[in-house]
């Protein structure tokens, strides 16, 4: 069994968010693969279940994170079709996820092979009170931003979206890690979306990811697939149309997640290059 190291939605190996990525996992159990993911350390790694092969074209995969497994996970699906077409060469893939089916198309770009997702339905659901996570989180109710209300958005995984008026607020985050992880528990979240609008199109945001055993993911494509989905519910962009998410600026892993709308399908696209880290181990 050989686990690779790829790193997604960026094309320096210093940044982005890693990944680990298994292309044949059909003879691991549940328990092999989770204890693979906690050895590696990435905020998730990808199993490919059935090998890179499938059946009938479509590939199964399996997303676990250290502590956790996870239904679906965006840049572990980058890096997984970018490892796949570096070995079979460009081209569509789907990939059977536990949240549904996912199709991937990549590409070359003059940054390196490119990857495109392309979600399952997307929803956004209201929620009335956040005072709990804002208390903490350490955020108080006149740091957010009034245009931007909070919701959990929903496109393969549940995230809740919360939005600051300020880059400053944004930059100094630091939370109470059981505590975030409790109530994230109890309502079924996967990450926090924490934003802050720099233009019409142009997103800064950061992902608490407690429940993955991770303080922070460096990109989180689920939570950018989410947060267009929440974008187009609250007409806040019309589309057709194309959003920049700059992630892990803050970390030091600067990553830049492309997010496209499209007039004549609700489904979220995302889209990102991936590159190795180690090569093959």
């Amino acid at each position: 069994m050989t686990v690779l190291r790829y790193t997604a939605f960026t094309s320096d190996p210093a940044g982005g968010n890693p990944a680990g990525v298994v292309l044949d996992a059909s003879r691991l159990t549940y328990a092999e693969m989770q204890a693979i993911a906690a050895d590696v350390g990435y905020s998730e790694s990808a199993f490919l279940t059935s090998g890179p092969g499938g059946r009938d074209g479509v590939i199964p995969v399996r997303y676990f994170s250290p502590r956790a497994e996870v239904p679906f996970c965006g840049h572990a699906t980058v890096a997984t079709a970018v490892a796949l077409a570096e070995r079979i060469g460009p081209g569509e893939l789907v990939f059977s996820t536990q949240a549904g089916l996912v199709p991937v198309v990549v590409e070359e770009s003059p940054d390196g092979l490119r990857a495109t997702l392309t979600s399952v339905e997307p929803h956004v659901e209201e929620i009335d009170d956040i005072s709990d996570v804002l208390e903490i989180l350490d955020w108080h109710e006149d740091e957010l931003d009034p245009e931007l209300p909070p919701a959990i958005g929903y496109a393969g995984a549940r995230h809740l979206i919360v939005s600051t008026s300020t880059r400053q607020r944004l930059a100094d985050l630091n939370y109470d890690f059981d505590r975030l992880l409790a109530y994230m528990l109890q309502r079924d979240l996967t990450t926090l979306q924490l934003v802050w609008r720099e233009s019409p199109t142009v997103f800064h945001v950061r992902d608490p990811f407690p429940v993955g055993g991770v303080v922070e993911d460096p990109a989180t494509g689920a939570a950018a697939a989410a947060f267009g989905a929440y974008l187009r519910e609250r007409r806040l962009v019309e589309p057709p149309v194309v959003l920049t998410l700059h992630q892990g600026d803050d970390l030091g892993r600067p990553s830049r997640i492309q997010v496209e709308l499209r007039a004549d399908d609700t489904r979220v696209r995302v889209s990102g290059n991936a590159v190795p880290i180690t090569g093959r181990e």
